[in-house]
């Protein structure tokens, strides 16, 4: 009995430990990370309510999509350090704003039909603490952004 309550406590306290990490809170350290890289290259972004960065080249022309509308939007996806994690190539991707990082279900709206800019997505608006495919978890992300279509 004792030692299946010890195997018990050792296992919770294993699962409580790696969670921790999965939960660990960047919003801070990804504040300093944008704040650094902006004046690193100059930009001068605005920061939305949530934390969201954002610079509007271009602000577009056409329909401006709402949190439930689909977009077709070309885009590359890089880190901080300018390494990319994906892109759309130019010819853009359709998809569902209800369907994506609150980072761009925020972002995206920002423009208007035939608009582009730049998101820098903190953590929270992305990934959170967890690594998904070849993101690590905590990690800003850039996004250079070419609103399409809106439907």
């Amino acid at each position: 009995m004792k030692k299946s309550f010890a195997l018990v406590l050792f296992i919770s306290i294993l699962f409580s430990c790696s969670n921790d990490e999965n939960n660990k809170d960047y919003t801070a350290q990804n504040e300093a990370e944008i704040s650094a890289y902006l004046a690193a290259n100059n930009l001068s972004a605005t920061r939305s309510e949530s934390g969201l960065y954002y610079i509007v080249n271009e602000p577009g022309t056409g329909t401006q999509p709402s949190a439930a509308s689909t977009v077709t939007v070309a885009y590359k996806g890089y880190f901080l350090n300018g390494e990319v994690f994906d892109d759309s190539e130019g010819s853009g991707v359709t998809f569902s704003l209800s369907r994506v990082i609150k980072g761009w279900t925020e972002g995206i709206a920002y423009f208007k039909e035939g608009g582009s800019g730049i998101l820098l997505v903190p953590s929270h608006l992305g990934y959170g603490s967890s690594k998904y495919g070849p993101i690590p978890g905590g990690s800003v992300l850039i996004f250079d952004i070419n609103l399409i279509a809106v439907e």
